[in-house]
């Protein structure tokens, strides 16, 4: 991610928290919101954070795996730090678009190949798309009735969300499984795109599909040869997902509140969470309020909803932009270490950089 389109993202990011932060306490008067506050149990809050420290470290944990089955050595701690890089610029580009290329350009100053950390970025996601279609196809088969906490917008939203989850997913795996079908389809949209100027340059576009399709194949390949690592990258995203999806209710419970149970309040966050992963704001910020005010009101009731949600983003998502970006300067500053000589304390052993 270049300087100033990182910039650029931290200014749309800072603009939008104002915005998100007025229209949500504009009609809210300051007293009753402090004695909301007050009724926060703090040992949930630290269980909240506890919880994305787990939807942090469990990617962190499938990046280690998968560089291993790649023949490097990481240690857990540098992974961790990968996945904060990715946490922070996700958070400050649209569409959490930045994240993975950061996340990759740190990992090949740390001498792992650019294709290999673009192959751990690529499993990564496509579990991550599969997992999370698969928890809101549970959830509304099990608790049918959240689709009416959606309403007009937001349950436009959430099918927008879905569709573009849904057609990603299947890219992804047909790329992988089908690369010869993959290429005559990217090559089709490619001469759409030409012919109606949007894409001058096409055979550096060409080339530059063709590179990222190998990356995919390779990435077939690695599971052909590791059968058993979908199941571990499925079982840490699962993981993953619910630690992040358990926030709303442990911020319910905090509250001293206990009339419904786990499975709705993470049943509506998965929801939620596919009707605005889609948008393209950085952190979803701003959506996400406005959805969580809409969706969860049923739960907190009109009093405590706004408080409610000032605990829940506050916990999996400011809180951590806070703590990733100190993460992600301190991974900035021993990279440049390095640069000038000065060996960083556990360096990594790498003992294969071929095999896949």
């Amino acid at each position: 991610m270049g300087l100033k389109r990182g910039r650029l993202g931290a200014v749309i990011l800072i603009a939008l928290i104002v915005l998100t932060g007025f229209l949500l306490l504009r009609d809210q008067p300051l007293g009753e919101l402090t004695g909301a506050l007050k009724r926060v149990q703090p040992g949930y809050v630290l269980l909240g954070l506890g919880l994305m420290f787990v939807f942090v470290g469990s990617e962190a944990m499938g990046t280690r795996v998968i560089l291993g089955r790649l023949g490097h050595s990481v240690p857990y701690r540098r992974c961790l730090g990968y996945s904060f890089v990715g946490f922070y610029v996700s958070s400050i580009t649209p569409s959490s678009t930045g994240g993975q290329p950061a996340q990759i350009y740190y990992m090949s100053r740390d001498g792992v190949p650019a294709a290999h950390g673009a192959l751990d970025m690529m499993l990564l996601a496509v579990c991550y798309q599969v997992t999370i279609l698969l928890y809101a196809a549970v959830m509304l088969l099990l608790r049918p009735g959240l689709l009416s906490l959606m309403g007009g917008g937001l349950g436009l939203l959430l099918l927008y969300g879905g569709a573009v989850m849904v057609v990603l997913t299947a890219g992804m795996l047909c790329v992988m499984f089908l690369p010869r079908a993959a290429r005559r389809l990217t090559g089709g949209v490619l001469g759409i795109l030409v012919r109606l100027r949007l894409i001058r340059e096409a055979k550096t576009a060409r080339e530059r599909l063709d590179r990222q399709l190998e990356e995919y194949r390779e990435g077939a390949a690695c599971l052909r040869k590791n059968p058993g690592l979908i199941p571990v990258l499925l079982g840490l995203t699962t993981v993953q997902l619910t630690a992040l999806f358990s926030v709303p209710f442990v911020v319910y419970r905090a509250f001293g509140l206990s009339e419904y149970g786990p499975m709705d309040l993470i049943g509506t966050q998965v929801l939620l969470t596919v009707a605005t992963s889609a948008l393209p704001l950085p952190g979803a910020v701003g959506a996400s309020e406005g959805g969580f005010v809409a969706a969860f009101a049923l739960f907190f009731g009109s009093d405590l909803v706004t408080p409610a949600v000032l605990v829940s983003r506050g916990i999996s998502f400011y809180s951590f932009l806070v703590l990733s970006g100190i993460i992600t300067l301190a991974v900035h500053m021993r990279g440049r270490k390095k640069r000038t000589g000065k060996p960083d304390r556990e360096p990594e052993k790498q003992t294969d950089t071929t095999a896949a």
